[in-house]
């Protein structure tokens, strides 16, 4: 356990670069007519390029140079309307390949505005000035009625997520007093269900107060989900019993990942069958909040599903964030990826209601949205579970539940957390108590200070990380997120038939205990997570484990899901 953990200090390591290896694709987006069935083009963004012209691979096929142009470090590759898989895309040049991002084939995208397109709203939040999305009602043709809507008002189309009937607009409008007047009616179409405002904000890794975090060690915060008897468990059980794992694909709504990081130095270029693969965009920081969440998936000699090691089916991680178009963005990329296959999607993100307050009454400060805004993103969000529930039954969405002190299940104040779907689990955080109690014990762990609470919060999980060479360390639910999602992913690799509520039913039935033992009480009770129930203990009624919050077990779970395989069938 110590040489694991030694290994940790290294993969956050912002000094350790491979000096050679420099070539990196730090931008893949669609450009052009984003909308058009004829053909697709993509503009990527490279760094570390010579003169010497690249080698582009897409699954392993090398591009022809006439799909490409060139001006510098940027690229268009333009695909034609043949029908192709979404692959992994990277360059090769004198022997050195890049990073692999993920290109999608599906059609799902949204423009993010430029800095002379936003604005100060009343509230003094960034938001969109001249584009908007509108969602029709699905027994209409969305893009036929998208182009009658923007020919009525002198609009023009520029994005989709065309299975949602979702399009985004560019408006000939000029301050916000016209962008209003013009969203109120087209508000009023009979097609029209919502139209969709964009706000923008600084998005922060970790949200809640400025207090100081304590010491932490990596070892203790994991140990209290039992994170290396997980491990241990996988490496061992599953080759024993010859178990038929199966690969699995794992989404990550993310920016991208600093691949100069230790733990994604040797993610280059095309992945072996079996392994575990990471596709992202190359960020310049290693102290990223996408590369500290990849890291808990994917980092080598560290990451949960890459210490499953020689047991492992494989497992693809894809970063992706389809642009900087803020929440619509994060649907659309959600979208392309259950589409190219994505069992578990990792949100770690979520919104305020500006006005919000927390357990102590104090306004929420962190990651707020208007009103407005809100109400947009509410039916963008139910249109999206909707669609799950009728097309992609089997794909669990995991959500962190949100760091200020707040609700999390509370639709006037926190999204997406409180949506109640079964294809949605929603993550608190904790962290190492001070008391010298066992693992078993609740009081081994203490809820966060910031983490929101609540009924809704279907588990928790460990909070904080410590990079190497950095005092302070990083805490939220952010990264107890791909926690619980990196344990989802191991149950389906043992038993792919697991449905969304199996998989939540098998995760409370495995969790460990925190905190004081409690009557059921109401929604907006102060608990961290919905207590367990006697049906979560076997019926039991005498069993101490309930009333209290349920602590992510990892072990307890790929355990659980190993019985299940009989079961299920």
């Amino acid at each position: 356990m110590k040489r694991w953990f030694i290994v940790w200090g290294c993969l956050w390591s912002a000094g350790l670069q491979a000096a050679p290896d420099v070539l990196r694709i730090q931008h893949l987006q669609r450009c052009g007519d984003v909308l058009s069935t004829e053909r697709q083009q993509w503009c990527l963004r490279v760094t570390g390029l010579g003169e010497q012209p690249p080698t582009f691979k897409v699954g392993g096929v090398t591009v022809p140079a006439k799909a490409l142009e060139r001006q510098g470090d940027t690229f268009t590759l333009t695909l034609g309307d043949q029908p192709g898989p979404s692959a992994p895309l990277w360059l090769e040049v004198n022997g050195q390949a890049s990073n692999p991002v993920w290109l999608t084939r599906q059609r799902s995208h949204v423009v993010a505005a430029g800095p002379d397109e936003v604005a100060k709203n009343m509230d003094g939040l960034t938001t969109y000035l001249n584009l908007v999305s509108v969602l029709v009602e699905e027994k209409y043709d969305g893009l036929h009625e998208a182009r009658r809507i923007a020919e009525k008002y002198g609009a023009q189309v520029v994005g989709a997520i065309a299975p949602l009937n979702v399009y985004q607009l560019r408006l000939p409008v000029h301050d916000l007093v016209q962008r209003d007047a013009m969203i109120l009616r087209m508000g009023t179409e009979v097609s029209v269900d919502a139209v969709i405002v964009e706000e923008s904000a600084p998005e922060r890794g970790e949200e809640g107060d400025d207090r100081a975090e304590p010491a932490i060690t990596q070892a203790d915060e994991w140990a209290a989900n039992r994170f290396m008897d997980a491990l241990y468990y996988y490496q061992r059980r599953i080759p024993a019993s010859r178990i038929p794992v199966q690969p699995v694909r794992v989404g990550v709504i993310e920016r991208g990942v600093d691949f100069d990081a230790a733990g994604f130095t040797r993610y280059r270029g095309a992945c072996e069958h079996g392994q575990t693969c990471v596709y992202a965009r190359d960020g310049s920081e290693s102290a990223s909040h996408g590369t500290h969440v990849a890291g808990i998936f994917a980092a080598q000699d560290e990451g949960f599903l890459a210490g499953l090691g020689k047991a492992s089916p494989g497992f693809d991680v894809i970063v992706d964030r389809n642009s900087d178009a803020g929440i619509t963005a994060n649907i659309a990329a959600s979208v392309n990826l259950v589409q190219d296959g994505v069992r578990v999607l990792n949100w770690s993100w979520g919104i305020h209601r500006l006005g919000a307050r927390n357990i102590k009454g104090d306004e929420v400060d962190s990651l707020v949205r208007s009103g407005l805004a809100m109400s947009g993103y509410e039916e963008l969000l139910e249109e999206f579970f909707l669609w799950l529930r009728a097309k992609h039954p089997d794909v669990i969405v995991v959500n962190s539940a949100g760091n200020g002190a707040s609700w999390s299940g509370t639709d006037e104040y926190r999204l997406p957390s409180s949506f109640v779907t079964e294809q949605l689990l929603v993550v608190g955080g904790h962290q190492r108590s001070e008391h010298a109690v066992p693992v078993s014990d609740p009081r081994h762990v203490r809820k966060r200070h910031s983490s929101n609470i609540d009924s809704r919060v279907d588990v928790s999980a460990a909070a904080c990380l410590r990079p190497s060479g950095e005092a302070k360390p990083h805490c939220g639910t952010s990264y107890a997120t791909p926690l619980v999602a990196a344990t989802v992913a191991a149950m389906l690799s043992i038993n792919p038939a697991l449905t969304p509520t199996q998989v939540r039913m098998l995760l409370r039935r495995s969790a460990l205990t925190l905190g004081e033992q409690q009557d059921f009480e109401a929604m907006d009770a102060e608990d961290l997570t919905a207590p367990i129930l006697p049906s979560e203990r076997g019926g039991r009624l005498d069993d101490p484990d309930l009333g209290r919050s349920a602590r992510l077990d990892m072990q307890r779970a790929l355990d659980l899901a190993v019985q299940s395989r009989d079961r299920v069938r």
